[in-house]
Formats: C-alpha cells, structure tokens, sequence
C-alpha cells in the first residue's frame, strides 16, 4: 500500500489538489503493481509564512489549467469554425503536421489544405491521456473516430485518429495528427 505526502503552499483549490492527487496515484501506478484504491494521496498545507527559500518567503505558483481541457476546447473551437477561441489556445511557435501534409503553423494554413480533401470532418472522442514529458511540454493523446463529408457529397464515419499535443504554460505547442482517412478514400 503506497502512501504518498505532498506538502504545498496554501492557495491551490479543491480542483487543482483532486488533479494532483490523481496525477499522484497514476506517476505511482506507473512503478508499482497497486490497485488505485491501494494508493493513500496526502496532501498538508502550510501558509507561505511557514516556508521559506533563499531567506525569503514565498508564495505557490498559478496552477496550470488542466492540459486535457485545453485541448479540448481547442477542438471543440475548431469543430465550431471558431478560429479566434481555437487560435486563443495556442502558443507562438506553434506547429502541427497532419498525414501527408507538409509541417504548418497556422490555422489558415490547416484549412486551407483541408478545403480540397473534404467538406467537413467531426470527431467522437474514446477518451483524452495526459502526462508529463521528461521536459516541460505536457503531452495530451486523444483518439476515437472521424465522420464527415467528402467533396462530392458522399458522407463518411468510423474513420480511426489518434492527435498527440504538447502544451507548455498550459498553450499548445504542437499537434501531430494520424489517422485512416487516405486508406479509406482509396476504398471509396
């Protein structure tokens, strides 16, 4: 039975201590056999006048937003055409490379190669994984299907994808997107 103890500075929510204690019990289970029930999170809190570093008090850091929410609502702005809520979302240097399609880095871009392929695609998500990178990058997986239109009309659904982010300061950095929609096409 793994106990883990977090000590942090007050100032953190009932939310971003429920991600802690879940990102806690998941960086556990990645080394040790432990059902989820098996693992015991603590969580103490000090006020920052009971910390001290470099002879000065400190207070906690802003909490990063949740990196699966972020995508999430970059996709779901993108779905809706939203290009302003999707762009809000992501940092500068971004770049996304899609299957077959040269590396871009802008929205425009994206939608304009799209615009020859097919009139709309939506997604239905299986579920969105989240960890942390040996670097600073968060890396976000989401996969499930694709449905849509192709250009003449003709309607297509169970198309698999997988998306991989990296976000840094809670912006995404990067997207690499695969998925079956050539091999499909090709059938059609």
């Amino acid at each position: 039975m793994p106990l883990v103890e977090l000590h942090l500075l007050q100032g953190y929510g009932a939310e971003e201590k429920r991600r802690l204690g879940e990102a806690l019990t998941d960086a556990v289970r990645l080394v040790v056999p432990a059902d989820p029930g098996a693992i015991t999170i603590m969580i103490r809190e000090m006020a920052s006048d009971q910390y001290m570093r470099g002879r000065r008090s400190r207070s906690g850091a802003v909490a990063l937003p949740d990196p699966r929410e972020v995508v999430r609502g970059y996709l779901g702005a993108m779905e809706r055409r939203d290009l302003a809520a999707a762009q809000a979302s992501l940092a500068p240097g971004f770049a996304m490379q899609f299957p077959g399609a040269p590396e871009m880095t802008t929205l425009d871009e994206l939608i304009d190669w799209s615009k020859p392929r097919y009139k709309f695609v939506t997604k239905t998500y299986e579920r969105f994984d989240a960890m942390q990178s040996e670097g600073a990058a968060a890396i976000v997986y989401c996969f499930g299907t694709l449905s849509g239109e192709w250009l003449d009309g003709v309607e297509f659904s169970g198309i698999r994808f997988i998306d991989r982010f990296e976000l840094e300061g809670g912006k995404i950095t990067r997207q690499d997107v695969w998925n079956d929609m050539a091999e499909v096409r090709a059938k059609a």
